[in-house]
């Protein structure tokens, strides 16, 4: 029950009707007796400058998950990031402290690896593709430095994007082999989709699934079916996979955590979470 007491998260992206966070942090909120909401909220690119600024101008909202397509821009909107948001590029949660200054932090990364590891794949020394370097494949690239794998190649049709990664993941990994390349998979131990393809039915692979090792662990970030084209072709071929609800529900005790609500397990949150596909 929404109370005049009840603290208020945005869910800041565009369109929403792919989102699947309230589902997960409302009944877990219902479950721990805790009187706050995760709130959905359409923004369009064009308005979202001013739409940050208004919406945390209500005085009941504490903060904010902000997902596609307004992880990039939000880093330019806040008083401060942290060093993993300086690092990717982009943020997808947002705290109002209490002096009333935005602090940004960025969680994909660290729950893409988390679930990557859960599954048992072992990420130092390996071998990686993120094909899409936007918001969300920034901080998987960024994430995956900070776990020690040999080398990252970055895919892009956006060139500048690329660039734009390769040279912070360089800089502040000197050591981490980093290239620009094509979305051909072949020879990788690890590969990403960290782009927008699957989310309809139209849309094409992001790389050929016909030149994945069996050996590859292939990752995906697409949230809006478990299974989605990539991955049942990575799955005919034998690869191990995780889907985009993995990094979901492993990034979520960290943004419980950032928000002040205590924190969770992955499989907790999967019990009391009412997904809907």
């Amino acid at each position: 029950m929404i109370s005049g007491k009840t603290i208020l998260i945005a869910h800041i992206g565009y369109p929403t009707t792919t989102f699947k966070a309230p589902m997960i942090y409302n009944p877990w909120f219902e479950k721990h007796e805790i009187d706050a909401v995760v709130m959905p909220m359409g923004v369009k690119a064009e308005d979202y400058p001013n739409a940050l600024k208004t919406i945390f101008r209500f005085t009941n909202v504490l903060g904010a998950l902000i997902t596609m397509p307004h992880k990039v821009t939000t880093v330019g909107l806040v008083d401060e990031c942290t060093v993993t948001a300086k690092i990717a590029g982009a943020a997808n949660a947002v705290i109002k402290r209490p002096d009333g200054t935005l602090l940004a932090d960025m969680f994909d990364g660290a729950g893409f690896t988390r679930g990557v590891k859960r599954h048992g794949f072992t990420l130092p020394g390996a071998r990686c593709l993120v094909v899409g370097s936007g918001g969300v494949g920034s901080a998987i690239a960024a994430s995956l430095a900070a776990e020690h794998v040999s080398s990252i190649a970055v895919c892009d049709t956006n060139e500048v994007s690329a660039k734009g990664l390769a040279s912070r993941l360089t800089a502040h990994y000197s050591d981490l082999e980093v290239k620009i390349t094509t979305s051909d998979p072949a020879g990788y131990d690890l590969v990403v989709n960290a782009t927008p393809l699957g989310m309809n039915p139209d849309d094409p692979l992001p790389f050929d699934t016909s030149r994945l090792e069996p050996t590859c662990y292939v990752g995906e970030v697409v949230l809006k079916n478990e299974i989605t084209p990539m991955l049942q072709r990575a799955k005919d071929r034998g690869c191990r996979f995780s889907v985009g609800t993995d990094m979901l529900f492993e990034m979520i005790p960290a943004y419980l955590e950032f928000f002040g609500f205590g924190t969770s397990t992955p499989d907790e949150l999967r019990e009391v979470a009412r997904i809907k596909y």
